[in-house]
């Protein structure tokens, strides 16, 4: 008989056991050894069941054990001591406390996100954005900085992946319970659920719930639409992450921006947390909350809306993490209005400069749609990509927001990701970590970084890393024979028929690990380009390889299922099935066992179409050699002493199939030529391979700290945190005002502002040569119309030149006025250019708009250059012209 409601009934903890409940509700227990230890001692084959969820064991023990261990004086003594850590982590000072800036920092962040991948036992993630966002968030807990983070919290979560008997993705949607969950929800000083409420059209309304989760020192706060006081359409909002059709992922970006702010509100008005001076957006899905921060600026400063744009834009900081258009969230404009204006949400703002700040205003944007991650970098004084690469790709592909602007120009900078330590190094690497440097500094090394600490590597001892990767290879092939059995059982095999499973794998053979998202871009089958050679690769009698795969398609891919389909059946094939597996229901459990255990990770992404990709950096952590396409984070450390770069075949356009033959050639013979002969070599006289430990060596020593999570918080405090702030403060009211009537009048006045005439005094090339240390001084007349040299900055910008003359990494030189202005409005500056570098040279001049306020000269989007003529040609490299 089926039950008509399901419910939790807790054991009531006996008062010696209470400090359980406490470790429990905070995840801090993910990433932190003893305390999952702990745990496990409660219940050992409990602890198990409950896929190591504390929350899920303390609901299922039993009473007379709870009563046992209540009596237990040592296991009191380690519970005191575990309670004890958590409260000095939680309250003591930390990097960002001590940090010689402490006082200009900001006193509190919010850090929206659509997903968050804190842990298995909290699944609201799908991929790498949301592992990231947990990881920011651990990361600045260890460090301190007082982050609060805003999200979704999904009912059914993402989905979970297995396969049919034919090697079909399959999607189950599992409920889950917040009550079961290591949430809880936000109260009142009553003791009533906090909640928010967004209006919707025909007068419905919005109602979302409250749940918080304590990530160390982090609050995380959950918005759940299933509300009684909800329609059933608005109970749904929040269903499942990335599913339903327009109107319902709008309802659920409208929900995380401007329903997020609004519950950091009432979690700050409730706990005394410090309002946040700074507000990132993990990419475009949490934009809308720049529209709820100018509903309120509005509201309670009386700011229009153009100050209360430039107030929120000073504190706002964007990251964009897709690499192509397709990947950014767009709506039609018509649905937008809908949802906006009178009789809707944001009823006190004008529609029409709503949906401006979405629209595609520049060559080659569709003027019907409105752009979430445009209107993220049109509310963001400061955004960035997350590598160095994708940085260079994300001024390439948002540079019609900035027109006349080279793309070097456009203010978006880059941070490049990182990973949180504690959580993705196996347990084994850390104890050896502990036996050669120190449980302090080890733990140093993880959270914080420091290559000091990281050096220390260097001398552990070859036999002890080979022994130390045979472990973690070892616990690999169990894993995977335990995994490969439970799908072979749910595609409907016999347990008769699965003996073959207890010889998949070997710990003795070189062991590449594949595992992410199945889009397109990320090549998934790659490896299958030529099944022969593959196979050939897999079954060599003297250097075999073995190949472990996963990844998630998207319920809607049916083409990214498709490639699923094709490498699970090459994986079924009696032949090779020993070795290679493709495993389902990639999630975070799975990532722990599967990073540590391969000795390479393989990534081959269309390059530049990997944003970061940190599933890489998690498995160097643990000792893991990348064999990589220069993409993402390889493209910027990628040396050959830790790792191997998959040539690319980049200059081949829309040639994919020839594209894909030329790369998967340039693998099979990478792995064949290099890879499996350095894992094989045993020449040395203790019979390891030396050069393969020493490359894992270098890859703990030299990427270790550059891959870090709290090297990358850090990187966000100190270049984009700490200058939102000081913006932010500096914009009061009246500054906001005076700024938004500066940036009007420019505007206004920048067609006629032009550069007009251009010569060199002094040391003016001859027959196109100039010396090496000369000194050109340049005069240069300017037309400024009603803006006077307080407004503009003129600058000079000089360098190396290409074939076309096109100026290559351009340094400025800035102009002084030196008369004006005359009877038309007209100024001349003057200034001297060195000639620093040889080869061809070339320099031209612009103007830009200057004020304090402003972060880059670029941020308006205006630029006044000269324009080539005739006169200015035949003038030659020196010449004094006219130009128009």
């Amino acid at each position: 008989m089926k039950a008509i409601r399901r419910f939790t009934v807790r054991p009531v903890l006996p008062e010696p056991l209470l400090p359980l409940a406490d470790l429990a509700r905070n995840l801090r227990w993910s990433w932190h050894t003893e305390t999952r230890e702990l745990f496990q001692s409660v219940d050992p084959e409990g602890w198990q069941a409950a896929g190591g969820d504390p929350v899920r064991l303390l609901g299922a023990v039993s009473a007379p054990r709870l009563e046992e261990l209540a009596g237990d004086r040592r296991f009191l003594r380690r519970l005191a001591v575990v309670a004890a850590d958590l409260d000095d982590y939680v309250h003591g000072g930390r990097w960002y406390q001590s940090h010689e800036d402490h006082a200009e920092l900001p006193a509190g962040i919010a850090y929206f996100s659509p997903e968050f991948g804190i842990t298995a036992a909290l699944p609201q993630y799908s991929g790498g954005l949301g592992i990231l966002a947990g990881d920011h968030l651990k990361a600045a807990s260890d460090l301190g900085v007082p982050l609060i983070g805003v999200g979704l919290l999904y009912r059914h979560g993402y989905f979970r992946q297995s396969l049919s008997r034919d090697g079909w993705q399959q999607e189950h949607y599992p409920v889950l319970d917040p009550n079961e969950l290591p949430v809880s929800l936000l109260r009142d000083g009553e003791g009533a659920p906090a909640r928010v409420t967004l209006s919707l059209p025909g007068g419905r309304a919005l109602h979302a719930h409250i749940w918080q989760a304590r990530v160390g020192r982090v609050p995380l706060l959950l918005l759940d639409s299933d509300v009684e006081d909800n329609d059933a359409g608005a109970r749904e909002v929040t269903d499942r992450l990335y599913g339903g059709g327009s109107d319902h992922r709008l309802l659920q970006e409208m929900l995380l921006g401007i329903g997020g702010v609004r519950a950091v509100r009432a979690y700050c008005g409730i706990t005394g947390h410090p309002d946040p001076e700074v507000f990132h957006t993990n990419e475009g899905h949490a934009g809308f909350l720049g529209l709820e921060r100018i509903r309120e600026l509005e509201g309670e400063q009386g700011l229009g809306f153009e100050a209360a744009v430039e107030a929120v834009r000073a504190g706002t900081v964007f990251t964009t993490h897709t690499p192509v258009p397709a990947g950014i969230d767009r709506f039609e404009r018509a649905l937008v209005a809908r949802h906006f204006g009178p009789g809707a949400e944001l009823a006190a703002l004008p529609v029409d400069r709503i949906l401006e700040l979405g629209a595609e205003s520049y060559p080659g944007g569709d003027p019907g749609v409105f752009n979430m991650a445009v209107m993220g970098l049109r509310l963001a004084q400061r955004a960035n990509g997350v590598s160095t690469l994708h940085g260079a790709v994300s001024r390439g592909m948002f540079a019609g927001l900035w027109p006349g602007f080279d793309p070097a120009d456009v203010p978006i900078t880059s941070v490049t990701n990182g990973v949180h330590a504690p959580t993705w190094v196996a347990p084994e690497v850390v104890r050896l970590g502990v036996r050669q440097i120190g449980a302090g500094r080890t733990e140093d090394a993880l959270s914080v970084g420091g290559s000091q600490r990281w050096d220390a590597v260097a001398d552990i001892g070859d036999q002890d890393i080979w022994d130390l990767r045979r472990v973690l290879r070892e616990q690999l092939v169990q894993e995977v024979r335990d995994r490969l059995r439970a799908s072979w059982l749910q595609r409907g095999a016999a347990e008769a028929e699965l003996g073959w499973v207890d010889s998949v794998l070997d710990p003795d053979v070189l062991t590449i690990g594949f595992a992410r998202r199945v889009p397109s871009y990320k090549r998934l089958t790659l490896m299958l380009r030529d099944p022969e050679r593959l196979r050939a690769l897999l079954l060599d009698p003297d250097r075999p390889v073995q190949i472990v795969v996963a990844g998630k398609a998207h319920p809607a891919d049916d083409g990214g299922k498709r490639l699923v389909q094709e490498l699970v059946r090459f994986s079924d094939d009696p032949r090779v099935r020993h070795r290679i597996v493709f495993l389902p229901d990639y999630g975070m459990a799975m990532a722990q066992k599967l990073y540590p255990g391969c000795d390479v990770w393989l990534n081959n992404p269309l390059r530049p179409l990997e944003a970061c990709g940190t599933s890489g950096m998690k498995a160097a952590l643990n000792g893991c050699l990348n064999l990589s396409v220069l993409d993402g984070w390889w493209d910027e450390w990628f040396e050959p002493d830790f790792g191997w770069a998959i040539p690319t075949a980049d200059g081949l356009g829309t040639d994919e199939d020839r594209r894909d033959d030329l790369e998967a050639g340039a693998l099979y013979e990478l792995i064949e030529d290099r890879v499996a002969p350095r894992f094989y070599d045993r020449a040395d006289r203790s019979g390891l391979p030396v050069r393969w430990i020493e490359m894992v060596r270098r890859t703990l020593v030299s990427l270790g700290p550059k891959v870090l999570a709290g090297r990358m918080v850090r990187e966000y405090v100190e270049r984009l945190y700490a200058p939102a702030a000081r913006s932010h403060r500096a914009l009061d009211a009246d500054a906001a005002r005076d700024l938004a009537w500066w940036k009007g009048r420019v505007r206004a006045a920048w067609p006629r502002v032009a550069v007009e005439h251009v010569e060199a005094l002094a040391a003016a090339p001859v027959n196109g040569t100039a010396e090496l240390g000369a000194t050109l001084t340049l005069r240069v007349r300017v037309a400024l119309d009603a803006l006077t040299p307080e407004d503009v900055e003129v600058q000079a910008v000089a360098g190396r030149v290409d074939p076309q003359d096109v100026i290559r990494d351009g340094r400025s030189f800035p102009l002084k006025p030196t008369a004006g202005p005359d009877l038309e409005g007209r100024w001349m500056y003057e200034g001297p250019l060195a000639l620093d570098r040889t080869g061809p040279y070339g320099y031209t001049v612009r103007i830009l708009p200057a004020h304090p306020m402003l972060a880059t000269p670029a941020e308006l989007g205006l630029v006044a250059a000269p324009v080539e003529t005739e006169a200015a040609r035949d003038a030659g490299p020196g010449g004094g012209v006219l130009l128009r």
